[in-house]
């Protein structure tokens, strides 16, 4: 018996080592958890830091000139800091590299993203952080004793833009830039065909002017152009289509929770308005036929939605066009909000980059980061950097400061600083901040908002393709998105999906070696009682 009693408890010593030595393994996709950030007394400004950078542009020269110059006057300021740029053309690379990156604890100091990228780094511990107590730290917050330069106060960063920043109870980021999205209209066409644009724009007055535009002569030219290419409506981000077009009709998408609830009874009434429009060829979108602004500018378009920051490359003198200019046709271009469902409480979204810091092992380092931070902040870089698209400052220190305003006031003057389709977009944000919403953030609302422009690509593609768009379309439609963004796994329909279960992708190696091993000792475990149990009875015998 005490033989029995020592085997087991030997076995069980061994069952523990193995399970420990698996946990040993895991962790964040295999990062070494870090202590939580604690602000420092002071600022060591006797040693020597280096942060990185991570930022993102469009191939823009000038927004790297900005980045670039920026860097050097904080440099000035803070001879003891150096700071590495590493910039970025798209913001889902930014994301898949710094999810490479956490495994081997070599994430940015600094990087420029989404909230919604955010609540996935914070599956690692202490990885992003928390910026709350840094706000309105007397020393070295916003608007510090102790900052050299002339940073904003909490109550100077734009209200509705910081809060953007803030889920699970803390603030994660500060917010860079802010945009909404817009529709910029050839308003030479729409006249041509015999309509006035109304004082707000409506789904109904878009899709009733695109299917007149689809009106040919006997030779296949469209009336309203004279060539054989036209497509009258181009949307650029259909996550953002849908997900406005379901807050505009009040329906659901997701909830603070994290509860999904975008595969609803009004998604499948929109899903088959755009299946009718883009059966016709009247609608497409940007990943079906390219950028709108493209077709808009040869005289191909009629409505071009996309963001307001794309401005620079909207119009006849459009100075960032990508068309020869052989091509380029002269038409008046207007700038209007979203078409609205309800033109009493017009609903657009607020999106732009936010800048998070990473955390580290070293405090001090993550202090030099922070300055840095809300160094991006100041007048000089957010309002040089607004001026080159159609973004708008975080802060109502830039809105309000008279430099902007004179850049404001000079709409027109040229078509490259004071280009007016850009200032007129920018101004449209202005007008329209109260009317702007952002969708919840949680662990997985990445997936949720590429399901949602999913279901349009899938739905346009079918309906040009000329597929029966029906109920039975719809419910297979579902499924498979379900399945592609991996909701199906997770109970229902799809329908009510907890924050916690969507968009952990492919459980990292250590995780399978640490679930593999827990039930091989269960296995083991039963095994061995089994056996014991046989052993027992057979003594007995």
């Amino acid at each position: 018996m005490i033989r029995t009693r020592k085997r087991m408890i030997s076995f069980f010593l061994l069952l523990i080592l193995v399970v420990g030595s698996s946990l040993s393994l895991t962790g964040c996709h295999g990062q070494k958890g870090l202590d939580a950030f604690v602000i420092p007394e002071e600022f060591d400004t006797s040693r020597e830091y280096e942060i990185t950078f991570w930022a993102k542009n469009d191939t823009n020269k000038t927004q790297t000139a900005i980045y670039e110059q920026a860097i050097a006057d904080f440099e000035e300021l803070y001879p003891n800091i150096t700071v590495n740029l590493r910039l970025y053309t798209d913001y889902g690379k930014i994301y898949n590299d710094v999810i490479t990156n956490i495994s081997t604890n070599t994430t940015p100091n600094v990087c420029i993203t989404y909230p919604d990228h955010i609540a996935t780094y914070l599956t690692g511990s202490n990885l992003v952080v928390p910026l709350e107590d840094l706000f309105v730290d007397e020393k070295y917050g916003l608007g510090g004793s102790e900052v050299l330069f002339d940073s904003p106060t909490k109550g100077e960063i734009i209200p509705q833009f910081l809060e953007e920043c803030s889920f699970e109870g803390h603030y994660y980021a500060l917010p860079y830039m802010r945009s909404t999205e817009a529709c910029y209209i050839n308003k030479t066409y729409v006249e041509a065909l015999g309509y006035t644009l109304p004082e707000t724009l409506t789904w109904d007055f878009i899709w009733e002017v695109s299917e007149a535009a689809m009106a040919q002569d006997a030779e296949g030219n469209f009336l309203v152009n004279g060539q054989k290419v036209l497509i009258p409506f181009i949307y650029k981000s259909t996550d953002n289509m849908m997900i406005q077009m379901l807050k505009q009709k009040d329906a659901g998408y997701s909830t603070d929770a994290g509860e999904i609830l975008l595969f609803n009874d009004t998604t499948e009434e929109i899903l088959y308005t755009i299946a009718e429009h883009a059966e016709s060829e009247a609608f497409s979108t940007f990943k079906i036929s390219s950028y709108p602004a493209n077709f808009m500018n040869a005289g191909q378009c009629i409505f071009a939605i996309d963001s307001t920051a794309g401005a620079t490359w909207m119009g006849t003198d459009a100075p960032l066009c990508d068309i020869s200019e052989d091509k380029i046709v002269d038409f008046e271009t207007v700038v209007m909000p979203i078409p609205q469902y309800d033109t009493e409480n017009p609903q657009m979204i607020s999106q732009g980059p936010s800048v998070c810091i990473f955390n580290k092992e070293d405090p001090q380092e993550v202090m030099a980061s922070w300055l840095f931070t809300q160094y991006l902040l100041t007048n000089e870089v957010q309002i040089a950097y607004a001026e080159t698209e159609g973004y708008v400052p975080v802060t109502s220190k830039a809105q309000e400061s008279a430099e902007y305003q004179d850049y404001l006031s000079r709409s027109g003057e040229d078509n490259s600083t004071y280009y007016d389709v850009k200032i007129e977009a920018t101004e449209l944000l202005l007008d329209n901040i109260e009317n702007t919403f952002v969708t919840p953030v949680f662990n997985g609302s990445t997936s949720l908002r590429n399901a949602a422009g999913q279901l349009i690509e899938n739905t346009v593609k079918s309906a040009r393709r000329d597929e029966d768009i029906n109920d039975a379309y719809m419910e297979k439609l579902y499924e498979d998105i379900i399945s592609l963004y991996r909701l199906d796994q997770f109970g229902g329909q799809g329908m009510a999906v907890s924050a916690e279960k969507v968009d952990l992708g492919e459980l990292p190696k250590t995780s399978v070696v640490l679930l593999s091993t827990l039930g091989v000792a269960w296995v083991l475990i039963i095994i061995y009682v089994v056996f014991q149990t046989i052993k027992k009875k057979r003594n007995r015998q």
